[in-house]
């Protein structure tokens, strides 16, 4: 049982009519209401208190959610009494009653989370039908097809949700009856043909369940509403939580709504629809309509919709006022609406209102766009676009000139509806279970279904794209695609899809899975083939939205980079430096590796020295165009660190390859070499090479090695600046853990640079620093400080030492686990929240980083304080380096604008908090 010690009343009260709801709870702020009420009910009490036209109903508090968990998935005492107890209120509102034989009250149930999760949970519509009260219906209504449609409607939502038989069972059955008929639409059917497919659909729960479909109406509703609790921890929801990082302890909210019925008449109908385009932020009502229908139709994609704006024909009346309503939605919540309403014989009613799920691209422009209406702030606008979000911008496109050529070649094979923008190629996969495992084994995969559902998501995710045959704009595909920044062209009708012979026919042409297409999201465009890709272009509020961001963020923005292509990115992407240039990867390539195996395998000191003039020309080519690219930017390169083993094949490979080369009776240098090579490899073998011989103890052992890099670090910067350009080098010393390290090591290598600046007679800028990265340079920060002009947090190794994990290993066999739950006592616990390696440990890691930052700045006050791990490009981490007092985060090329924008929302959090 929850305890209830120290909770308000408030908090006790576990049933609240929509009015009600607002008036409890408003004055104790919008996240006390989403966290009891859940977004959903939060906003259906919020609307009915502001005059908008909405069902009345009641709301079941995400509190019983948890109480019901607690109480080992049994509903609480007394919850169904209160439950009947409100819903006389309701009943009253619309003079009908639930069950009743003269005035019968239909039901929605649906979940509502705090956080939206759209499609995850479970929904029942049309409670209240039975046996006897589908006729009071079709007699008040005087239409019995309607009655009959809600009541196989209801049968197969129930018997799925609650009584667990499978809905493509029901739709087997339908299908049947249109076949027999010759029918290919629902509306085609008549009322009496609803009435026989209700016979049937009875029969199928009888055989399914061994029990008669329930006719009373209260075991319904407390069936149904025990159902959503239970929906909260289905897989999907589950994997969803994991995915968006919810809080599996938040639970849902119950809302049991009036219905309203869009499947009334033809002057009904039921729809979706955002007071922006959610694909560019274009400021215009953007979604669709069925005619005669009801909302699980426009959702599932069982009929293609009508665009919103042909309501403006067919309803005028009704989409003026709906054009007002929600434009005083968004004027009201300050956000783009994503509202969910119906139609009953010319009557609006709106049934939902959320913040509108979007593109990145769309969040950037309604962003903007607000803040430059005057509706928002600009430290809004930057709080309100996620920054990962931005990657999507960064993905290619079509390079046009081919997307042409591809038509010209007849390889457009459809066009669908444009539901998610951007480009993807990849093999046609028909069933989600398998795009898992493709996507594992290194393919990429669009996947293809008639319709998705919820249960789709495991496929979703890891695919490159998705298509449907079958729904629209607000489809569950096209929903989630936006969400998660994928491709997706929808309601491509010309495309008959056999899921069961794994084939997909379009223009007499048979496309089977595995074979290769290519989807633009933007157009709705399908191609035969692969179509080349290009970079993408920015929008101007792009180029704002980031410029807000530079004029409001304390902590600077560098980028780690190894080539000149890549420092010349960065820039683009407004890098403010390079905070990380590993200089092991300059060695890996072709041209110098054979140079860097001499080295390694070299017998003495000279042997090595002669091999390590074969580099540095190269090394020096290497700087020169690094600082060229910079263009008088800081530049950190780290110094030689991975063990030298790395350079060399693996033991085994050569192990077969001297067994070979002996099998063939192969004699002399070729042979010889591959023994010494061999015999190196050997003594370079280590237990543990993370904690072994790297970093600076190779460049103590061996200073030979370090000494080339840097006279081709400080040569390069002195040629560089005679070309008129400015230069700033800071060399990192890589792996300290003793004061000594740092001081020896700099004491050799500065003598070098001043040596190379003495021959060249040119002083250049530069300072000395190291990466802290060993737990024990943290705590001895202070002695460390003494000889280091800078400190570089690589967050990598310092989680892996401070874990004592290796990253590989524990990635590959426990980590996963302790992120979805180990088994203690038969529960699924969570060790932690967060990959540490993604998301910088703070109890932990983070409080070393604490001390080394105190430390440091005890010994040297102007000691310069970055992170260069790959936490430096994520945004939870990023805050953590702002609120720490670091000077700046150094990530990939690609994760700068994420960098930037996040930068600048860590500033605006600390300036709220500091009010």
């Amino acid at each position: 049982m929850v305890s209830t010690k120290g909770q308000s009343t408030v908090d006790l009260k576990r049933v609240f009519l929509f009015p009600d709801a607002y008036k409890a709870l408003n004055n104790l702020g919008s996240q006390k209401m989403r966290e009891t009420l859940g977004g959903k009910g939060a906003g259906l009490a919020e609307m009915t208190s502001s005059g908008v036209n909405v069902p009345p109903g009641l709301t079941i508090t995400t509190n019983v959610c948890r109480e019901y968990y607690d109480n080992g998935k049994k509903i609480p005492d007394g919850l169904f009494t209160e439950v009947m107890e409100a819903l006389k209120d309701v009943e009253a509102k619309v003079d009908r009653r639930l069950g009743d034989l003269e005035k019968p009250l239909l039901l929605s149930v649906r979940s509502g989370a705090k956080f939206s999760m759209p499609g995850m949970m479970d929904t029942i519509l049309n409670l209240g039908l039975n046996d006897k009260t589908v006729e009071s219906l079709a007699k008040l209504s005087s239409n019995p097809r309607f009655a009959y449609d809600s009541y196989r409607r209801f049968i197969q939502m129930f018997s799925n949700v609650v009584l667990d038989v499978h809905k493509d069972k029901f739709e087997d059955l339908l299908e049947d009856m249109k076949d027999k008929i010759g029918k290919s639409l629902d509306t085609d059917l008549t009322a009496e043909d609803w009435k026989k497919l209700v016979g049937e659909y009875k029969s199928l729960v009888k055989k399914e369940t061994g029990c008669d479909f329930p006719q009373d109406t209260q075991k319904q509703l407390e069936g149904a509403i025990e159902a959503v609790f239970r929906s909260w921890n289905n897989s999907r929801a589950i994997y969803y939580r994991n995915l968006n990082k919810i809080d599996h302890n938040l639970g849902t909210a119950v809302n049991v709504q009036a219905m309203v019925f869009g499947n009334l008449n033809d002057e009904s109908a039921t729809g979706v629809c955002f007071t922006r385009n959610p694909s560019t932020g274009e400021k215009v009502l953007y979604g669709e309509y069925l005619v005669n229908a009801q909302g699980e139709d426009v959702v599932a994609g069982t009929r293609t919709p009508k665009k919103i704006a042909e309501m403006q024909k067919e309803m005028p009346k009704v989409f003026d006022e709906l054009l007002a309503t929600t434009a005083r939605l968004e004027k009201h919540y300050l956000e783009m609406q994503d509202i969910e309403f119906t139609i009953e014989s010319g009557r609006l009613f709106i049934l939902q209102t959320r913040t509108g799920k979007r593109t990145a691209a769309a969040a950037v422009k309604v962003a903007v766009d607000m803040a430059e209406e005057g509706i928002i702030s600009r430290d809004e606008a930057l709080i309100r676009v996620e920054p990962t979000q931005l990657n999507q911008l960064l993905l290619p496109s079509f390079i046009p000139a081919d997307k042409d050529r591809a038509k010209k070649e007849g390889r457009l094979i459809a066009t669908g509806l444009n539901a998610s923008p951007g480009a993807a190629i990849g093999k046609i996969a028909f069933d989600p279970d398998l795009v898992e495992g493709a996507t594992q084994k290194g393919d990429k995969v669009i996947l293809v279904r008639i319709e998705t559902c919820p249960d789709d998501i495991h496929g979703i995710v890891p695919a490159q794209g998705v298509v449907t045959s079958r729904g629209g704009m607000t489809s569950h595909a096209a929903v989630v695609a936006r969400g998660m920044g994928k491709p997706c062209v929808a309601g491509c009708e010309s495309l008959k899809i056999n899921l069961e012979k794994g084939e997909m026919v379009v223009g007499g042409k048979t496309f089977k899975a595995g074979d290769l297409i290519s989807i633009d999201g933007s157009t709705g465009e399908i191609f035969e083939g692969p179509i080349t890709t290009q970079d993408p272009k920015f929008s101007d509020e792009f180029g704002r939205l980031l410029e807000w961001a530079d004029e409001k963020r304390v902590l600077r923005v560098r980028t780690n980079a190894d080539t000149p292509e890549d420092a010349r990115l960065a820039r683009e992407f407004g890098a403010e430096g390079i905070g990380l240039c590993r200089t092991e990867h300059m060695f890996m390539a072709n041209d110098r590796l054979p140079a860097m195996k001499e080295m390694i395998i070299a017998s003495d000191v000279e042997e090595r020295k002669e091999a390590l003039a074969k580099l540095l020309p190269m090394q020096i080519e290497d700087f020169k165009g690094i600082f060229k690219a910079m263009k008088g930017l800081p530049v950190t390169i780290r110094l030689l660190d991975p063990p030298l083993h790395e350079f060399l094949p693996k033991h085994e490979d050569l192990v077969e390859e001297i067994a070979v080369l002996k099998a063939k009776g192969v004699k002399g240098a070729e042979l010889r070499e591959k023994e010494v090579m061999l015999q190196k490899v050997n003594e370079l073998k280590e237990s543990n090479p993370m904690l072994g011989f790297r970093g600076c103890r190779l460049g103590l052992i061996y200073p030979e090695i370090n000494t080339m890099q840097v006279e081709a670090i400080f040569t390069a910067a002195i040629e560089v600046q005679k070309e008129g350009h400015e230069v700033f080098p800071e060399i990192m010393i890589p792996l300290i853990g003793h004061p000594n390290e740092l001081k020896f090591a700099r004491q050799h290598l500065e003598s070098v640079a001043k040596q190379v600046m003495d021959k060249m007679k040119t002083e250049v800028k530069y300072k000395f620093g190291t990466m802290i990265e060993v737990p024990r340079a943290c705590v001895a920060a202070d002695l460390i400080a003494e000889h280091a002009e800078f400190f570089s947090f690589g967050t990598n190794d310092l989680t892996q030492m401070t874990f004592g994990y290796s990253r590989d290993d524990a990635e590959g066999k426990f980590l996963q686990k302790y992120l979805e739950g180990v088994t203690v006592n038969g529960e699924q616990l969570k060790v932690m929240q967060n990959n540490p390696f993604e998301v910088l440990d703070r109890g932990g890691v983070g409080k070393l980083m604490k001390i080394a930052v105190e430390y440091g700045l005890q010994t040297r006050a102007d000691l310069k304080l970055g992170i260069c791990g790959e936490h430096g490009g994520e945004p939870s981490s990023i805050a953590f380096a702002h609120e720490i007092g670091l000077a700046y985060v150094s990530c990939s090329p690609f994760r700068v604008p994420v960098a930037r924008l996040a930068a600048a929302q860590a500033t605006v959090a600390t300036k709220e908090r500091d009010k």
